[in-house]
């Protein structure tokens, strides 16, 4: 088994909890989809938000919409560096795994592809 690291992430059109909690749950849903993901499986999540968004954690949300009781989460700031891609909310998911590495799907959605277009699919 190995711990793996998949990325995420997904572009908001407005700062609001409504906007953020469609976002966050868009983005792990399909995360956990594309790599066939259970919950055990999971060791930690960090979510980055950049620092336009700021009306909700998306933290509650995967909370309040998953059975994800015992993971531990955590919501950071992402950095603020010119230029960079507005409104966008970013996950690390760490889990533990047979896969190898080349294996791992990382979801890019909506404004975000830009960020990986190497990695980008949805």
């Amino acid at each position: 088994m190995y711990s793996r690291g998949i990325r995420g992430a997904i572009t908001i059109e407005e700062d609001t909890p409504e906007m953020i909690e469609k976002a966050t749950v868009e983005l792990y849903n399909k995360i956990i989809e594309e790599n066939k993901i259970k919950t055990e499986d999971i060791s930690h999540i960090i979510f980055t938000m950049t620092k336009d968004l700021k009306t909700s954690f998306p933290a509650k949300f995967v909370r309040r919409n998953f059975s994800i009781q015992y993971v531990p989460l955590l919501c950071v700031n992402e950095m603020d560096i010119e230029p960079s891609l507005r409104k966008c909310l970013r996950i690390l998911m760490v889990v533990n795994t047979e896969k190898k590495q080349n294996e791992i799907k990382h979801i890019y959605l909506g404004g975000a592809k830009i960020l990986r277009s190497d990695l980008a699919n949805g």
